[in-house]
């Protein structure tokens, strides 16, 4: 009982952290719309998120090993609830971006603690149960996060403090259980040329995830609003991305545990070309028709990043896993530096269709990529089974590995599988 009340403890902290961080991104575009920002200093907002993001990553695993999980976790909520409430005594964009590196520490930090938190109390009969109510909380509490736009007013105290609540929230969870903290575990080595060696198309799968991604979900308010959607729609139409790529999750993994995974990756960013083709066709159309288009476009974009992890854990080691996790985190941040402030110059330049269209081009290529490499290898002989990846953190990937290696006879011994190539 002392254990599911613990996991319900951390559960409850992912639900205020992700109602807060969740809402931050679309709150400060529109916000930034009202205040005067330029498309470009907005979609600077966004690259300074996963800046901190990035650098939150790499240090909380070494915060937590200097101080505790339960006080490096008020340490990274407190970064983000100060970024938070600095919003409105502070109307600069490239002070607004100081503070969304602070909400991107506070998010990378915090989703540390509670991982490394998982992964010491879980053992291998409540693994998979931890990890499907895990997935449920912080998929429902993003969804519920994109819907709270439709009622946060842009560019006020009020919906900022609102925010600063729910992180401040995340903190009574955690910090107030009375089952003792575990042991910090290592931190997994930063190995970014592992995932290139292992396999090259993951390693473009999941930096084509993280331009979708992140420039949707950073820039797609602002498009939103050039295609004359209300804050209440864009609420709905953030939310039907997010719900689109939670309903993907099951036919995806059922396509990639059946058939050649590079022939998935290839259908589903084929598809989202052709989302993204119709998400311009059909701005036009109603609201009705660019919502259901919205959940299309996550249909179809959203299970890319997990498609390409299982990929390249076919051809991995057993001892090579949690770092090639790590490693795809690194290349996944990587992209998501970039891909706001380059889909927002493009908005600039050349009109909100040129959201979609970079995103489109971005799975062009990985389709040219992935049928290059299926020339130059075979499919692996085993396989690992299709397991749903947060872009959570760089520990992440000590959560996942088990359930990897529990399937199919797999074995943290096992260490005659495909060879790194």
């Amino acid at each position: 009982m002392r254990l599911l009340l613990s996991f319900a403890a951390l559960f409850l902290s992912v639900v205020f952290l992700q109602l807060s961080s969740g809402a931050v991104a679309p709150l400060d575009a529109l916000s930034g719309l009202d205040l005067g920002f330029t498309t470009q200093q907005i979609g600077l907002l966004g690259s300074a998120h996963f800046v901190g993001f990035f650098i939150g990553c790499w240090w909380a695993p070494r915060l937590m090993g200097s101080v505790g999980h339960s006080r490096a976790f008020a340490a990274f909520t407190a970064m983000g609830a100060v970024g938070i409430l600095m919003h409105m005594l502070i109307l600069d964009p490239y002070a607004w971006a100081a503070m969304r590196v602070a909400q991107g520490l506070c998010i990378a930090g915090s989703f540390t603690v509670i991982e490394a938190w998982l992964q010491a109390k879980v053992t291998n009969a409540t693994r998979g149960r931890t990890m499907g109510t895990y997935r449920v909380a912080d998929m429902g509490a993003s969804l519920a996060a994109q819907l709270m736009i439709g009622v946060l007013e842009p560019a006020s105290y009020v919906s900022y403090n609102i925010l600063a609540l729910f992180c401040c929230a995340a903190l009574l969870p955690l910090t107030l259980t009375t089952v003792r903290p575990p042991e910090t575990p290592e931190a997994p080595r930063l190995r970014p040329g592992l995932a290139l060696a292992i396999s090259p198309l993951a390693v473009a799968g999941v930096l084509v995830a993280a331009v979708s991604s992140a420039a949707f979900r950073m820039v797609g308010p602002v498009y939103g609003s050039q295609v004359g959607l209300a804050a209440d729609q864009i609420a709905f139409f953030l939310a039907a991305f997010v719900g689109g790529g939670a309903l993907a999750q099951y036919p995806a993994g059922w396509l990639a545990d059946k058939l050649d995974r590079r022939w998935v990756l290839i259908g589903f960013s084929t598809a989202a070309i052709v989302s993204c083709a119709v998400t311009v066709a059909g701005s036009g159309l109603g609201t009705g028709a660019v919502l259901a288009i919205a959940g299309l476009f996550g249909l179809t974009s959203f299970p890319v990043y997990s498609i390409s992890a299982a990929h390249a854990h076919d051809f991995a080691r057993s001892d090579q896993r949690v770092e090639l996790s790590a490693a795809h985190m690194f290349w996944f941040a990587t992209g998501a530096i970039f891909a706001p402030w380059l889909s927002s110059a493009l908005i600039d330049g050349f009109g909100p269709a040129a959201l979609f269209a970079m995103i489109a081009v971005a799975h062009g290529g990985l389709v040219a990529f992935g049928l290059i490499r299926m020339r130059a290898r075979p499919a692996a002989d085993r396989r690992t089974p299709y397991v749903w990846a947060p872009r959570t953190s760089f520990v992440v990937g000590r959560l996942m590995a088990a359930i990897r290696e529990g399937a199919n006879g797999l074995r943290r011994d096992d260490e005659d599988g495909p060879p790194g190539r």
